[in-house]
């Protein structure tokens, strides 16, 4: 028995072929089409981690502290607020002890009720030839975000 080919048996082939074909063609396609779902899940994610932690530094004070030198022999310690919130009851510790800032200027000015956003406080330095270089200051205070904030600075002449 002799297997004839016709032009069916042909254009089935044909069909058969490209059946395959398409068949690989949209698994691959759905694979890449999956890998593109979740890379948006995970830059959806991304960016609602950002606008929570955005949300959350809108309603924070963020309090630094520096000795500034004015002219020759002029010191301060310039107490400021970069963060996006009103601080309030700020508040100075000094954890080693102070003997460059002048306790008479402290008790006039702190507790300081509020320090707006970009805001800053200056205190006059007793600087003389036996201070240290280095002294820790303990900043407190409150905002929207905690009722007590804490931050560690070390402010060098």
């Amino acid at each position: 028995m002799a297997i004839t080919i016709e032009p069916g048996d042909i254009i089935a082939g044909l069909a058969l072929l490209f059946s395959i074909y398409a068949t690989v063609k949209t698994v691959q396609f759905n694979n890449r089409q999956k890998s593109l779902i979740e890379s948006q899940e995970k830059l959806n994610k991304l960016l609602l981690e950002k606008e929570t932690s955005d949300s959350a530094s809108g309603r924070q004070a963020n309090i630094g502290a520096s000795f500034i030198k004015l002219g020759s022999s002029k010191y301060r310690l310039k107490i400021w607020n970069k963060g996006k919130a009103v601080a309030r009851n700020v508040i100075l510790e000094f954890p080693e002890g102070n003997d460059v800032l002048i306790e008479s200027d402290i008790k006039e000015k702190f507790p300081l009720e509020a320090l707006d956003t970009h805001q800053s406080v200056e205190l006059i330095a007793s600087v003389h030839m036996e201070t240290k270089s280095k002294h820790a200051i303990r900043l407190i205070w409150s905002d929207e975000h905690s009722e007590r904030n804490e931050k560690l600075v070390y402010a060098t002449l």
